[in-house]
């Protein structure tokens, strides 16, 4: 019986789309644009951005200062030809490591390999002398992709900046609320406790500190903030402030009122039109919910009532969005009883949420204030949830499709308040 021949070794080097696109890229290059300085500083630099480790920016650089600063000028070739034995050498590591680092690099497209049928590298000459071609460790990605690259490293530095500064701000109100708490000896033991409770539970969700995302650590030191606030017993900020009125109409003078009002008649709006102060909607009505259009009501409009700005397109009851938006009590923010407080608390609610106030001004110019803080408070809600995790960008996401006018924030709405309800007590 034969016996059976074992599998044949593979032979040459590993080849993969991705590795045939670099050199097809490579071959683009414009010799003379970057400096070999430019790219030796840009190998140090790019362990920050991820891409390599230590060792392997290291034989990058090694690989870069040995090329003559002639072979990045016009008409050069950056082509190395050292071997794998002389890299070793010259980084302390083994030959086969050296190789390994050089599979990695190309694989990250820093570098591409010529090979010739022995491996063996070598430069080709003209009849002049000058080197033309080679088989050997090529250099010319690293020019096409400067500019990428280099970008990456300033984000990256951006980023770390960033995420330096959040920490020291966290740690720093983390530190003075503590000192709130101890100090405050006429604040009441209730209050104090609660505040504690709170304490604890934000510094639980940061965890490590120095290991939580930036965002996180933005809205766990407004929360901070906010507390100690309370501690102090200082009075509310002016966008959460409550404006009291004496009239006999709670809505009475109130842009939010304006624009949420209905421009049909009294007769008309009757069982059409829902007040701020009217109760929850059944399950029926919830699944039935009409939505409302100043452009597409089959109403007749008097050419006296001025049409309103920002468009409509549902009208949901405040008690709704109470019943809806639960984290407006988890994140200890008062609850509003009319939608000029729903909107005077929606600048706090993007501190909570990381929304930045650019993305709260373009929705404000998109949707109008009030639908604007409605759609705020879905945001926060969800990212409470966890169902979402940039709300910047979830928030104009929603003003985008607000533009196009394939926003329905009354799904939403009765979404989260029926999600709420069927959720078992803890």
């Amino acid at each position: 019986m034969q016996e059976p021949m074992p599998p044949k070794r593979s032979i040459g080097r590993r080849q993969t789309p991705t590795r045939a696109e670099f050199r097809r890229l490579a071959l683009s290059a414009e010799i003379g644009t970057v400096t070999r300085g430019q790219l030796a500083v840009l190998a140090q630099n790019l362990p920050c951005t991820g891409m390599v480790n230590a060792t392997e920016a290291y034989l990058l650089t090694t690989l870069i200062n040995t090329a003559p600063a002639e072979a990045f000028d016009k008409g050069g070739r950056p082509i190395i030809f050292k071997s794998n034995q002389q890299l070793a050498f010259e980084i302390n590591r083994s030959a086969g490591r050296v190789s390994r680092l050089l599979s990695r690099l190309f694989d990250a497209g820093l570098i591409t390999m010529q090979d010739s049928g022995n491996y063996k590298r070598y430069p080709t000459r003209d009849v002049e002398g000058v080197i033309v071609d080679g088989c050997g460790i090529d250099m010319r990605i690293l020019i096409v992709r400067y500019r990428e690259l280099d970008e990456l490293v300033r984000q990256a530095r951006v980023e770390k900046a960033a995420a330096n500064a959040a920490l020291r701000r966290y740690r720093g109100t983390l530190r003075n609320l503590r000192r709130a708490l101890a100090s405050a000896y006429c604040l009441a033991q209730r209050t104090r406790a609660r505040l504690e409770v709170r304490l604890e539970k934000v510094a639980t969700l940061v965890g490590i500190a120095t290991r939580a995302p930036s965002a996180l650590l933005l809205r766990a030191t407004a929360l901070l903030e906010w507390f100690v606030e309370r501690a102090m017993r200082l009075p509310r900020r002016p966008e959460v402030a409550v404006a009291r009125q004496d009239s006999a109409c709670r809505c009475a003078g109130s842009g939010m009122h304006k624009q949420s009002t209905s421009p049909d008649s009294h007769e008309e709006s009757n069982d059409n039109q829902r007040s701020a102060t009217a109760g929850p909607m059944t399950s029926a009505r919830t699944g039935a919910a009409r939505e409302w259009t100043s452009e597409g009501s089959p109403r007749r409009r008097s050419p006296a009532v001025k049409q309103p700005r920002h468009p409509r397109q549902e009208m949901v009851a405040l008690q709704d969005i109470l019943r809806a938006i639960p984290a407006l009590s988890t994140y200890g923010l008062a609850l509003p009883r009319s939608w000029a407080e729903l909107a005077r608390i929606a600048p706090q609610m993007c501190r909570i949420a990381g929304i930045s106030d650019d993305t709260r001004r373009r929705a404000v110019d998109q949707m109008g204030e009030q639908r604007a803080a409605v759609a705020i408070a879905i945001t926060l809600q969800k990212l409470d949830r966890q169902e979402v995790s940039s709300p910047d960008g979830y928030l104009r996401a929603m003003t985008e499709r607000a533009g196009s006018g394939e926003l329905h924030l009354s799904r939403s709405i009765f979404g989260l308040a029926a999600r709420y309800t069927m959720e078992p007590l803890p």
